[in-house]
């Protein structure tokens, strides 16, 4: 499953080179954030300017089969671009954890719900946690659901 139209990789070497590892292994190789040890996914989204299609690895946060996908940019002062292009195209995202992508439908997160998926989000990634003392924004937290 992929979505059309042309990709464009990242500007970033490390990404771009972990998300064409991860995807070329079926997510056997590449499926860590660098020397961490802990799993990331794939998510496929499609720019909200250029429609072009976009590839990252995001941190692995996963409960009874949803996932959370956490907008921290390492606690810079604004949200990641892949933000924007999930919110403006909520269904036109895959996400890829292990051989094979699937359709994902996403939403924000907001009150009760997201502080449950934050504690999920921390526990997986801690740095989370320091990321959010670290900016006045809200970090926004979505859920990518299955879809079908």
């Amino acid at each position: 499953m992929s979505l059309d139209g042309e990709y464009v990789p990242s500007p970033r070497e490390w990404v771009r080179d972990q998300v064409a590892e991860y995807e070329a292994s079926g997510g056997q190789r590449a499926n860590t954030l660098r020397d961490t040890g802990l799993p990331v996914v794939v998510v496929t989204t499609r720019g909200n300017k250029t429609g072009k299609v976009r590839k990252m690895a995001l941190m692995r946060v996963e409960h009874d089969g949803d996932y959370a996908l956490v907008a921290s940019m390492g606690g810079a002062p604004k949200n990641p671009v892949w933000y924007y292009n999930l919110i403006a195209d909520p269904h036109s995202v895959l996400l890829q954890d292990g051989p094979e992508p699937f359709a994902v439908d996403i939403r924000e997160l907001d009150g009760e719900e997201r502080a449950i998926w934050w504690q999920r989000a921390v526990a997986a990634y801690p740095p989370y946690a320091e990321y959010q003392e670290k900016t006045e924004r809200r970090i926004p937290v979505l859920l990518a659901t299955r879809r079908g």
